[in-house]
């Protein structure tokens, strides 16, 4: 687009005044003298925010025929969706779920001879604005309170998304006893989700940021009394505000040069109660953008709020939430009434695209991101993994939510491989590891487990009879035939860097991306896709294929103890008898002592010393009892605290409650995806893996082997009351426990080990990813499963078909 010219002229074409340096002199100077560019470009080196949120949000919109439209009767789709880290509001995402307009928006204070800002360490709590009568959020709109330690002031920050517009909304509340203290707001856009090649103006409505056709503006309830733009580090405002309490430079535009841009406005003195409402908007033009922040403003706090969170005749999370019939029996099962079960339900739904209906990301963070480049866009985990995909659908299904299940079913065919798949020279029918919400290739391993789930969903959701016997017939022509057949026979994956031949029921790469082989999770998804598949076919009247799919299950899976468990196991401690399933192998013989590959930093380990929990997914689909010798064989390693610490998976946890001790488990021993243990910093810091990498502990594994305990007392029979109360106040609390203040689930948690740079607390998320969508998945399923005594992702077809 053209770029800003500074020259005097401009002034009407970009509807310029000079309003920031015009309110802080009564001088009569020369307009075209006050337009000044902020030099500096391109500013600091831009890196993303903080990845462990303690809340994040949108607007609850309603499906129509199964995708989101814009229509005269429900007026715009919201797409705009927010996040808080650290008490800030941090990225903030407008268009495609992944694409992020800002790093962080922050508010300072000063006085008369100190300045502190939100990213300052000031006192944080987090709640929920609009709560049932048990303290159950009923929308995802937070109450953020921050102090300042000296005690010199406070702000109370209400933040949500209008619903009708491109608008987050905030809402800022001073309170001070000291005279003389003025408040900011500060902006650091990354337009188009990305820190570089922004520009930022002033205008007399409020601050504004440009990359291309995307924009965003600052709007305020009452004027700026100052506004000003620069480069993030060099001319933004900040420096002149922490050494002066005032700014020093006021620049109009960011001139020519585009760069890490910044927008800084006065809100004015503050006092008791003092309140600003501040709008920031987004659009594809500046009118657009201004247009939908000035709709927002004149609407007012109360209609904007009382539409998000469903207040009288207008849709909002209130709806969503009265919407899920199960919840009622299933706060039963849970240790807080309620309350994390709701808020996961509204995490879950929140973590969709409104572009692309049924697109379920698996967070909406980047890990450990204010150390990762924003030079470049990047998703993070703001995109789409099938196995992620599926615990969510899974999970809505558990909720009774049948509608967004069904619709992420349909999504599913977007990011199957194809003849139509751009730069696929090789085989079709498997599905791409990881992509963008619209179908973006992004990473092209072949993971068999993300090829057997779509089927499996497809199966549940016809037993559910969400879809229908001719909808079922249907999607197995397009869709689940070819995943089985890749099931069956493999392929050639040749796309991108990818170019590998496919032998089921080894995998390019397992559960965790990481290793190739047979894979103890891998293959119980594979059996049971196909036994799945099986059914599917003879429905549809292709009894052929329904004998081979069947016949090919029933072959992997005598063939799972002789590959994947090892009787000369080589793990030493007391606890081991040399017996139990390995995480991974590369060949059939689990007793061979072949390495698995080096990754994440850790050297490559003899494959029999390395265990993970994947051996649980038999018992959780049915491809093994919950008594067989395998699987009993197995528990008591997967359990052992005394192996050596990088081998160790179970860690125990207490809380300051006191309520009792709960367990957590890493992905498997040698994991190297975390912080570094010897540094303290984080996970690839730099740019670069280092030995001293380790994995932390994951709570969903909680989950994981809450759903084993739950199979298991069914096998002996012996889920009584008693039992199911057992297991709520050990896995479902545990679970619960590991929920930050803002009851969001994170990826990982600290163990305890190793230098702590950031000073987690045990048991709190790191900054990996918060809140991970698994997380919240697999604790809805865990109640759900504990309310009906039968674990959720069971499939009895499976079992049966095996015996």
């Amino acid at each position: 687009m053209k770029k800003y010219n500074l020259i005097t002229a401009s002034l009407l074409t970009l509807g310029l005044t000079a309003c920031g340096a015009q309110n802080t002199s009564t001088d009569n100077e020369n307009i075209a003298a006050q337009v000044k560019s902020a030099p500096g470009a391109p500013g600091a080196e831009p890196f993303w925010a903080y990845a462990g949120k303690t809340g994040i949000g949108t607007s609850f919109e309603e499906y129509k025929n199964g995708q989101y439209s814009d229509s005269a009767a429900t007026g715009n789709v919201s797409k705009v969706w927010f996040s808080i880290a650290k008490g800030m509001i941090t990225e903030t995402m407008f268009g495609l779920i992944h694409q992020a307009q800002i790093k962080d928006m922050q508010f300072i204070v000063t006085g008369k001879d100190f300045t502190v800002t939100e990213a300052d360490d000031l006192d944080v709590t987090i709640d929920y604005l609009y709560k049932d009568e048990q303290g159950r959020p009923l929308s995802l709109a937070y109450k953020v309170t921050s102090t300042d330690k000296q005690g010199r002031f406070s702000l109370e920050k209400h933040i949500f998304t209008d619903p009708d517009t491109q608008t987050l909304f905030v809402r800022s509340v001073f309170n001070t006893q000291l005279e003389g203290l003025k408040a900011y707001v500060n902006v650091n856009p990354y337009i188009n989700n990305n820190g570089l090649g922004d520009f930022a103006k002033t205008t007399e409505q409020g601050l504004v940021a440009w990359e291309g056709d995307n924009y965003l503006t600052l709007q305020s309830s009452s004027p700026f009394k100052a506004q000003t733009v620069g480069f993030t580090g060099e001319s933004d405002g900040i420096s002149s505000l922490k050494t002066t309490q005032a700014i020093s430079n006021q620049y109009t535009n960011t001139g020519d040069a585009s760069g890490n841009v910044n927008m800084l406005a006065e809100l004015g003195d503050i006092s008791n109660n003092t309140t600003f409402d501040l709008a920031l908007s987004f659009g594809n033009t500046q009118q657009q953008s201004m247009q939908h922040g000035e709709q927002s403003l004149a609407k007012g706090y109360k209609a904007v709020l009382d539409h998000y969170n469903g207040k009288g005749d207008e849709l909002g999370w209130q709806d969503y939430i009265q919407s899920i019939e199960p919840l009622a029996s299933m706060v039963e099962q849970t240790a807080d009434n309620g309350k994390l079960l709701y808020t996961s339900a509204m995490v879950l739904k929140a973590q969709e695209d409104k572009t692309h209906a049924g697109a379920l990301i698996a967070s909406l963070s980047n890990p450990w991101g204010e150390t990762v480049s924003a030079k470049e866009g990047s998703t993070g985990y703001k995109a789409v993994w099938v196995r992620d995909f599926y615990q969510v659908a899974m999970a809505f299904m558990a909720l009774g939510d049948t509608a967004t299940a069904k619709t992420a079913f349909e999504y599913l065919e977007k990011v199957q491989v194809n003849s139509n798949t751009p730069g696929n020279n090789g085989d079709t029918g498997w599905f791409l590891q990881k992509t963008h919400v619209d179908g973006e290739l992004e990473w092209v391993g072949v993971q068999l487990d993300q090829t057997a789930m779509p089927i499996m969903l497809a199966w549940k959701l016809h037993k559910a009879n969400v879809l229908s016997d001719d909808e079922l017939k249907s999607w197995y022509g397009k869709m689940l035939k070819p995943a089985a057949d890749f099931l069956v026979d493999g392929g050639l994956a040749k796309i991108l860097w990818n170019d590998t031949q496919i032998t089921p029921p080894a995998t390019q790469q397992e559960r965790w991306e990481e290793q190739e082989g047979y894979s103890p999770s891998t293959t119980a998804a594979i059996v049971a896709g196909l036994i799945t598949a099986s059914d599917i076919a003879t429905l549809s009247g292709d009894d052929k294929n329904a004998k081979r799919y069947l016949e090919t299950a029933k072959k992997y899976n005598s063939e799972i103890e002789s590959q994947m468990f090892t009787t000369k196991g080589n793990l030493k401690s007391e606890n081991t008898d040399g017996e139990y399933f390995i995480r991974i192998g590369q060949d059939t013989d689990a007793n061979s002592d072949t390495k698995i590959n080096a990754n994440n930093g850790r050297e490559g380990f003899n494959k029999k010393q390395i265990l993970d929990g994947g051996f649980l997914e038999l018992v959780r689909y049915g491809v093994r009892g919950a008594n067989d010798e395998s699987i009993v064989k197995t528990l008591p390693e997967y359990d052992d605290e005394t192996l050596d610490d990088n081998l160790q998976v179970k860690y125990s946890f207490s809380f300051e409650d006191g309520t009792g001790t709960f367990a957590g488990y890493r992905r498997y021993g040698n994991d190297g995806y975390g912080e570094d243990e010897v540094t303290g910093t984080n996970y690839a810091e730099g740019g670069a893996n280092t030995p001293g990498q380790r994995g932390r502990v994951w709570p969903f594994f909680t989950g994981e082997r809450g759903h084993y305990e739950i199979a298991a007392a069914n096998a002996s029979k012996t889920l009584n009351d008693t039992k199911q109360a057992d297991i709520r106040n050990s896995y479902v609390k545990g679970l619960e426990q590991f929920a930050n203040e803002g009851m969001m689930l994170p990826e990982q948690v600290w163990d305890g080990v190793g230098v702590n740079k950031a000073g987690y607390e045990l048991g709190e998320g790191t900054n990996s990813a918060t809140p991970l969508a698994w997380t919240h998945a697999e604790y809805v399923k865990l109640v759900r499963s504990l309310s009906d005594k039968q674990v959720w992702d069971y499939y009895p077809v499976v079992e049966k078909a095996l015996k």
